[in-house]
């Protein structure tokens, strides 16, 4: 059958809901996906106007080949490669039209054999078994998405702790965990390669965390990204949490604001800003109303793009109901902390999620006439 995604038509086979696109058994498309690939090409348009020298583009697991055509159909001079048979089969039909070429190969010797300007890593699941080799292989930006999202927030510990060489925490800022562990692991993997990998968009979406990182090849710039890693103490009693910079954490061994020893610390995370707001709004600007998922793109990175920097964030549901009073708009409350000197802003992975400079008691003060 054929579907049209971004005003490009393909050939696919089958859809799994719920799963990424590129698992390894078995060709097919998942729809759940298009949002993830709309924003890869409104950030490729974005990253060619920036960096006009690139021109090569590797899919590095390219199952159907529809991310790949996409980029085909923009101009790239595209390289889409996948270790099944199939995949390569239907990924080389898409693509006829459009000029590139599919390959039947593994992606981490493939990496280690040339360069190209954009390589793109969305895997089944963690992309970590790929990173070396990508960072060896990509000249200017690498695209990551990671679908584990359990080892990721630390709701499957052992695994977080072995594949992302951090201690994670489940907490309920999980997607923002889930994405600065990530970002951490990645920059540290670039870093030992002698180059420095910078993200300049991310976003946390539904099963999966995705992040553009640019990369230069200079030691000293690598060695200064190591400066935005750093630690994460969140109080599980009273919701206060605190971050600091840094490869040796200082523990606290109980709350500094209520006493609590339910003190956990999540790290090394990246504590850096996930994205450029003034790239991230190019981005937004290159979406366009053929994508699928057009309103939802430029919803998510109009919110990226103003995100405050901060590590965590706060649920305002979470933190109304600890205080024993009514929810009210958000916009309301973050407009309330604003008025009260405090920066603040929404999240973009949640309708009730805010990011703030202010401490929660600072924040029940500064709202207490809400609602």
């Amino acid at each position: 059958m054929e579907v049209t995604e971004g005003g490009v038509t393909v050939e696919i086979e089958g859809a799994r809901d719920g799963a990424s696109e590129g698992r390894a058994d078995e060709v097919f498309y998942n729809p759940e996906m298009e949002l993830n690939r709309d924003i890869t090409v409104a950030t490729l348009r974005a990253y060619a106007d920036r960096e006009p020298r690139a021109e090569t583009y590797l899919d590095a697991m390219a199952a159907s080949g529809v991310r790949a055509t996409r980029a085909a159909a923009e101009g790239w001079d595209v390289t889409a490669a996948d270790v099944d048979e199939d995949a390569v089969s239907l990924a080389g039909r898409n693509l006829a039209s459009h000029g590139g070429e599919a390959l039947q190969r593994d992606a981490n010797a493939l990496l280690h054999e040339g360069f190209y300007d954009v390589v793109d890593v969305d895997p089944y699941g963690s992309p970590m078994p790929f990173v070396d080799a990508a960072v060896a292989g990509t000249r200017n930006l690498l695209c990551v998405t990671a679908t584990d999202t359990a080892p990721l927030c630390g709701a499957h510990f052992e695994s977080g702790v072995r594949r992302y060489d951090t201690v994670p925490r489940n907490t309920e800022y999980h997607p923002e965990m889930g994405l600065r562990v990530l970002i951490g692991a990645l920059v540290r993997r670039a870093a030992s390669r002698d180059k420095a990998a910078v993200p300049i968009c991310s976003h946390s979406s539904r099963h999966y965390a995705r992040t553009y990182l640019e990369l230069e090849a200079n030691a000293t710039e690598a060695t200064a990204t190591l400066d935005s890693l750093g630690f994460v103490h969140h109080c599980q009693d009273c919701l206060e949490r605190d971050h600091e910079f840094g490869r040796l954490p200082d523990v606290p061994e109980s709350c500094p604001r209520c006493g609590s020893s339910r003190v956990v610390t999540a790290g090394p995370i990246w504590l850096g800003r996930v994205a450029d707001p003034e790239f991230t709004a190019r981005v937004e600007s290159a979406v366009t109303d053929d994508m699928g998922e057009a309103k939802r793109a430029r919803k998510l990175l109009d919110t990226v793009a103003a995100e405050l920097d901060t590590p965590t964030h706060y649920d305002q549901h979470r933190l109304c109901k600890q205080w024993s009073r009514p929810a009210v708009g958000m916009d309301e409350f973050v407009d309330a902390l604003r008025e009260a000197g405090f920066a603040a802003s929404h999240a973009h992975y949640s309708g009730t999620a805010f990011k703030t400079d202010a401490t929660v008691a600072q924040m029940r003060e500064a709202t207490a006439d809400l609602g």
